[in-house]
């Protein structure tokens, strides 16, 4: 059960209390991974993965049967300071496309299994450009907290939460440079290929709005320089917790808002995985912060939840092996 995320108190007491993985789920998957027709520790990361999935599932022996892939789509004000190389309007195309079917995410949800879900919060009304003041209000971030709250299918048995936002590199590029100190040209890339010029337009903005709003607060960063689709995929990520779904972490700014929620407790994201390391120069960085090792380094820059769709049939893959092998008793094979 998840309870109703009524303000931003509520999140930050569900963070600290969250359920754990379940020790003896893990227990007696790693004793029948320990049986399995093959040498110790030969599947290598597919063994830890599937021992992970167990212990949150509660299941010894589990099998995936029900995928969601969930894409947040918001606009960012901050756009009006030039950051992208892309205008506000392409977000509702992007959206519009999603919804058709037409999109790469659409592709691989289906590819994978997965359902798929689009939630286009306020594209009409744009966050605050956060040079100036907070990107969102308390009350806009807590709605935005709670589309992706409520998002979650609580019989989904794995998660990806992806996004599309023209503007939201830079903010996820402010919300790591505030969190995690530096300087703004260590977290601030080129996102959808802005040129030199646009890359030292975009830096300078990062660092003026961390130095406006000088917090770390994990929630106080997410209102300030975050966006609707980022918050929205926090609050999914927080849901998915409180529910016992294994989350699979997707590209740059999926991992930004994870670092929120990581702010506010280190251990809030012990049901994630990160599924991939994406072009965006800045991700390995904030991977290595969050204590995070990609499944997947394909290059990938596109966003919407890909990376961490395709990294789905690993995980898949990993609990074939392990809830479908025989074990050396069952195939009558003599255990070294």
């Amino acid at each position: 059960m998840r309870p109703d995320l009524t303000d931003l108190k509520t999140l930050r007491e569900m963070l600290s209390d969250a359920p754990k993985e379940n020790d003896t789920a893990r227990q007696k998957a790693a004793e029948r991974n320990g049986q399995l027709t093959k040498p110790p520790g030969a599947l290598g990361r597919l063994e830890d993965l599937a021992l992970w999935y167990a212990a949150w599932r509660g299941d010894a022996r589990p099998e995936i049967s029900a995928p969601q892939v969930i894409v947040f789509a918001g606009n960012h004000g901050v756009t009006a300071q030039g950051v992208s190389a892309f205008p506000a309007e392409v977000t509702v195309q992007m959206v519009a496309n999603f919804e058709h079917g037409g999109a790469a995410i659409n592709q691989l949800a289906k590819a994978a299994g997965a359902s798929m879900d689009v939630h286009a919060l306020d594209l009409d009304r744009p966050t605050a450009d956060f040079t100036q003041g907070p990107a969102m209000t308390e009350a806009e971030c807590l709605a935005a907290l709670q589309t992706g709250w409520n998002a979650v299918d609580p019989s989904a048995d794995l998660l990806v939460v992806g996004e599309m936002g023209i503007g939201n590199t830079t903010s996820a590029a402010a919300i790591c440079h505030a969190l995690f100190g530096g300087s703004a040209s260590d977290w601030t890339g080129r996102g959808t290929g802005v040129d030199e010029a646009g890359l030292a337009n975009k830096i300078r903005v990062v660092a003026e709005a961390v130095a406006l709003h000088e917090t770390a607060d994990g929630l106080d960063v997410l209102r300030c320089l975050g966006g609707r689709e980022v918050a929205a995929m926090a609050g999914a990520l927080a849901a998915a917790r409180a529910l016992r779904i294994p989350v699979i972490l997707d590209g740059f700014i999926c991992c930004a808002a994870a670092a929120c929620l990581h702010a506010i407790d280190a251990s809030a994201l012990d049901h994630t995985v990160a599924g991939h390391m994406s072009a965006e120069g800045a991700h390995g960085a904030l991977l290595d912060r969050l204590g995070k090792e990609p499944l997947l380094s394909l290059n990938l820059r596109l966003g919407e939840g890909s990376g961490g769709a395709l990294a789905i049939n690993i995980i898949r893959s990993a609990l074939a092996c392990h809830s479908g092998m025989a074990t050396f008793a069952e195939a009558g094979v003599a255990a070294g």
